[in-house]
């Protein structure tokens, strides 16, 4: 590289750091802390260790605007004053206490159960087929449902429980058992009981928590669907085959984007340290550092628990039963990949959705930024909710990542009377319509509106 690339690199990293919000302060803070904490940790384990040898040897109703209503300009937004709103919002709710807590608890215990109850229905369809011989319709009914209770229990685990801990939502409710804080959650061998999956929670974290929530909409957000996918969208494959295509990778998303991606991300990160470029592909041969890494830390792990050990659980009922038991664990995980697609990746990618050319330079700005880069499905009741991740309040999610769900839901009414004060569109859709229009943004039948220079 150049010593004009270089300086031009330098300048551009230069600038992107020193535009933090005040919610991105905390997070960058809040992860100094972990690391720092697990340093101690590493070093009192290094020293009990030494020590162990030397002993050896020795609520409101929701209203619905107008889609022909006319909003307010980008420029004309009194940023301060919505700044002030939103926050008052948040003081106003209080601490968070043992409530959230235990709504945190009950949402755990549904996606804890339905998963259970998944495996209890493998264990039925294949103790049946072997001793009175189950009908293949009567099989295969109740290995669809096994795979579906399995799959929700899998994006429950991620969207109602980890997401929310690793922002670190419940870190300030007294006493609360550090397994559920930041700091303890999924660390280290914990990844393998508190949440296994595709993604390694550290590099999800920082992808998630720093790279999209606070550049949302901006170059540097890794979630960027119409960016991601203009490989597609430049292509000359034929719209039918473009949206067949977006159906397979819906059912492998985790597998094919969300892993290595967060490891791309992840890497970047120690890259800017060092004022290296950035990579932009994908490394899946086991052959290259990245790749290795990907294999070794984040395919294997659960590939190996998911597709081997539990399979083998069923070894006592016969090899038929444990080859039964592999074909519904990978139903399952299509199923949940298709699942949280469905959830997760319409929240900021359509037509109406806006990106960004410069970042954010006020922590006003940023909130106007999380609303209007942002959509929420439907709300309801907790089971509705539990039912698309709680991914339904994206948009208060957005404002404040750091608040438990249980204030999301009380927050909503409000942020809406906000927004309806300072005439910004509060975008709220049914998850379905939503999808559609995630999809048309993905084969390139529409784009992303722009706020440029801005």
């Amino acid at each position: 590289m150049s010593d004009k690339e270089k300086e031009s690199l330098d300048d551009k990293l230069t600038a992107r750091e020193g535009i933090v919000s005040t919610e991105e302060a905390e997070e960058l803070a809040a992860q100094e802390r972990i690391t720092k904490h697990e340093a101690e940790i590493a070093i009192q384990e290094s020293v009990a260790c030494a020590a162990s040898d030397e002993q050896v040897i020795k609520s409101k109703p929701e209203e619905k605007i107008s889609p022909e209503h006319q909003y307010a300009r980008y420029e004309d937004v009194d940023k301060e004053q919505l700044q002030k709103d939103l926050e008052e919002i948040k003081a106003n709710l209080g601490p968070v206490g043992q409530e959230d807590f235990q709504h945190l608890l009950k949402l755990e215990r549904w996606g804890r159960g339905a998963t259970l109850l998944g495996f209890f229905f493998i264990y039925l369809a294949t103790s049946l087929e072997i001793s009175i011989g189950l009908s293949t319709f009567g099989f295969w009914t109740i290995a669809i449902l096994a795979a579906i209770l399995i799959g929700v229990g899998n994006v429950s685990r991620w969207a109602n429980v980890t997401h929310p801990i690793l922002h670190g939502a419940y870190d300030k409710v007294p006493n609360i058992p550090v397994q559920y804080t930041k700091a303890g959650y999924a660390r280290g061998k914990n990844r393998y009981i508190h949440w296994l999956d595709w993604i390694k929670p550290e590099a999800w974290e920082y992808e998630h928590n720093i790279m999209h929530h606070y550049h949302l909409g901006e170059d540097d957000d890794p979630d960027n669907v119409e960016r991601n996918m203009q490989w597609l969208i430049q292509s000359n494959t034929p719209m039918w085959l473009r949206r067949v295509f977006v159906y397979l990778f819906a059912a492998t998303w985790k597998f094919t984007y969300y892993a290595p991606n967060t490891l791309r991300i992840l890497e970047n990160k120690e890259r800017r340290k060092k004022r290296e470029p950035e990579i932009d592909g994908y490394e899946f041969s086991p052959f290259t550092k990245n790749g290795a890494e990907l294999w070794k830390n984040f395919y294997l792990p659960y590939g190996i628990v998911q597709f081997v050990l539990l399979p083998l659980l069923f070894l006592p009922l016969g090899m038929e039963a444990v080859w039964s038991a592999l074909i519904i664990l990978i139903m399952a995980e299509a199923y949940a990949n298709l699942h949280s697609f469905l959830v997760i990746v319409p929240n900021h990618s359509a037509g109406d959705i806006y990106q960004f050319s410069e970042p954010h330079k006020s922590q006003g700005e940023f909130y106007l930024r999380q609303i209007m880069g942002s959509v929420n499905y439907n709300t309801g009741t907790d089971l509705i909710d539990f039912a698309q991740g709680f991914l339904n309040y994206q948009i208060e999610h957005h404002l404040f990542p750091n608040t438990p769900q249980s204030y999301q839901q009380k927050m909503q009414p409000l942020v809406k009377e906000v927004c309806r004060k300072h005439n910004i569109e509060y975008r709220q859709e049914s998850v379905w319509i939503r999808i559609g229009k995630t999809i048309d943004l993905m084969v390139g039948k529409t784009k992303l509106l722009r706020v440029d220079g801005i």
